[in-house]
């Protein structure tokens, strides 16, 4: 009866071991995420699953996921970091007045027959500043005729990042890791 009961009491606390890992890694490491809209197409689809990496700062161009003000969670790709001057002219992204590539949009603007994919503005236009504030940054959906990002909400303070996102892990046909 005592060795049942030893094998019973090794048996929970391997199983409260393994739970508390698993919390510790999901609330402080890693968590799952599903693309809700098409904000990120073509780079990510509606449904996609992915994994957010909850350490270190984003960087520039990295997704990211960030808590919104409508108590929702957006995906977003950093454009512009602390002290960057943000500017897009002729569908060309300036970043400190140096001009930029975003190949991750390039199947986009081939598809787009009539006008810009992203149309001009400054960084004073939308948030009356000349740069992107201290401890905040400026993010855009790849989507750029159809993305409730900075241009609308303003730009997201580093508190409301949960954390940036690389790997989708489902759908399988789509497994891998994301420019």
């Amino acid at each position: 009866m005592a060795k049942e009961k030893n094998e019973w009491w090794e048996w929970m606390k391997a199983l409260l071991i393994a739970v508390g890992l698993a919390a510790i890694i999901r609330y402080f490491l890693f968590a799952p995420i599903v693309v809700d809209g098409l904000s990120m197409t073509p780079t990510l689809e509606n449904g996609d699953r992915m994994i957010v990496n909850k350490l270190g700062e984003p960087d520039r161009f990295d997704i990211v996921v960030f808590h919104a003000p409508e108590q929702k969670d957006y995906i977003k790709r950093v454009i512009g970091l602390p002290g960057d001057k943000i500017e897009y002219k002729n569908d060309t992204l300036y970043v400190n007045g140096k001009a930029y590539d975003e190949p991750y949009l390039q199947e986009y603007k081939d598809q787009v027959s009539e006008g810009p994919l992203t149309e001009d503005f400054s960084l004073k236009d939308i948030i009356d500043r000349e740069t992107v504030p201290e401890g905040e940054i400026f993010v855009m959906g790849d989507n750029r005729r159809f993305s409730k990002d900075s241009r609308h909400i303003g730009t997201v303070p580093f508190e409301e990042v949960i954390g940036d996102t690389k790997f989708i892990y489902w759908p399988v046909k789509d497994m891998g890791i994301v420019e």
